[in-house]
């Protein structure tokens, strides 16, 4: 991997934030993990995916039932790996590490791997955000680009209308494709995956086979090849593009920063948090039906400044974080809600499918 450094020698704005953060919870004498709010969602979300699966299982349905059942099942499996898995894989679901440990296997459930999953994202994405060459979140692609610094092709001039049907095969993609590129190639775009213990070798293979089975040999035997296929791909088309979405609005919108990296060793002159706050960005932060859906991911500055804290305890830290930016002289990337978020993403997106200048 191309060596990257951030200029941390005073680390000003984190220093004084951090100082912050930490008085608000000893004032309220609160820890920075799950509390009973995550864990009603954990009882409620998940009961729900499996009562859902269950019933697509067991009761006769027409083809339109089961695509409303499918997808319905698909949204239900991103908000599990907004609210339970994402927690628990940044270890801020439980001060317990085994609890953070067995919920981050919702990931396996899910189709992906925890383990390479906190390879690509904790590590990686959350340590290198938004820097062509190594994020995974921008890796480079023949479909779609994302940043400036990536390849224009002529097919990308439409790629603003297309995008949602390649955001739709998001989860089928990592589930089928990508979990096992990485496995077997030992990377993460440039990065080596590292300390992948016989553990967690057994772990990916075992779930992986529990996914076939679940997912596709017994609705196969108990509902028919047709009526699994309609299933299985209207799961996997809402669970795909909910997943996209909402990740995409946290970094690929505008106003937000990208760097970009080759072979050369890249000195970041900004230190690590700030490089955050310039390359993230919130969403829909006063509504709180899409803050409970998305796991509070729309709080994405906080998180990605403060990722082994809970997302309940982001919208209160928004407060302070912005503060701190104002003080500071940094901006805080938000949109008022979802859709102006959105309409941002296919804008930028847009923009970067026109052709380069440079190139003609």
């Amino acid at each position: 991997m191309p060596k990257v450094t951030f200029n941390n020698k005073h680390s000003l704005f984190y220093n004084f934030l951090k100082l912050e953060v930490d008085r608000y919870f000893q004032e309220r004498n609160i820890g920075k993990t799950g509390n009973w709010r995550l864990f009603l969602k954990t009882v409620i979300l998940i009961p729900c995916a499996i009562a859902t699966y269950i019933f697509f299982l067991l009761y006769d349905t027409s083809i339109p039932q089961t695509i409303l059942i499918g997808g319905l099942f698909g949204f239900i499996l991103a908000s599990i790996g907004f609210n339970v898995m994402h927690d628990a894989c940044h270890g801020s679901y439980s001060k317990y590490k085994t609890v953070n440990n067995l919920f981050g296997l919702t990931m396996n459930a899910l189709g992906g791997n925890a383990f390479i999953w906190k390879q690509k994202h904790n590590i990686i994405h959350h340590t290198y955000t938004n820097i062509d060459g190594i994020d995974d979140d921008i890796a480079k692609s023949p479909l779609i680009r994302q940043c400036e610094t990536q390849k224009w092709v002529p097919m990308h001039r439409v790629q603003h209308l297309y995008l949602p049907l390649v955001y739709s095969i998001t989860s089928l993609a990592w589930t089928l494709l990508t979990d096992f590129m990485k496995y077997f190639s030992g990377k993460v775009v440039s990065t080596g995956i590292k300390n992948m213990s016989t553990k967690e070798h057994i772990i990916f293979w075992v779930s992986k086979l529990l996914y076939v089975g679940f997912y596709v040999l017994v609705p196969l035997l108990l509902k028919g090849w047709l009526f699994w296929l309609v299933f299985f791909i209207s799961m996997h088309l809402v669970f795909g593009l909910t997943l996209a979405i909402v990740f995409q609005l946290a970094h690929v919108v505008e106003h937000t920063e990208f760097e970009a990296v080759q072979a050369d060793p890249k000195t970041i002159e900004t230190e690590w948090a700030v490089y955050q706050v310039k390359t993230t960005s919130n969403f829909a932060m006063n509504n709180k039906i899409v803050s409970w859906l998305v796991g509070g991911l729309n709080f994405q500055v906080e998180h990605h400044l403060f990722p082994r804290v809970s997302h309940v305890h982001y919208p209160e830290l928004s407060k302070i974080v912005r503060k701190a930016c104002e003080i500071h002289g940094l901006p805080y990337h938000h949109f008022p809600s979802m859709r102006s978020a959105i309409a941002s993403h296919f804008k930028l997106m847009k923009q970067l499918g026109k052709r380069p200048i440079a190139q003609g």
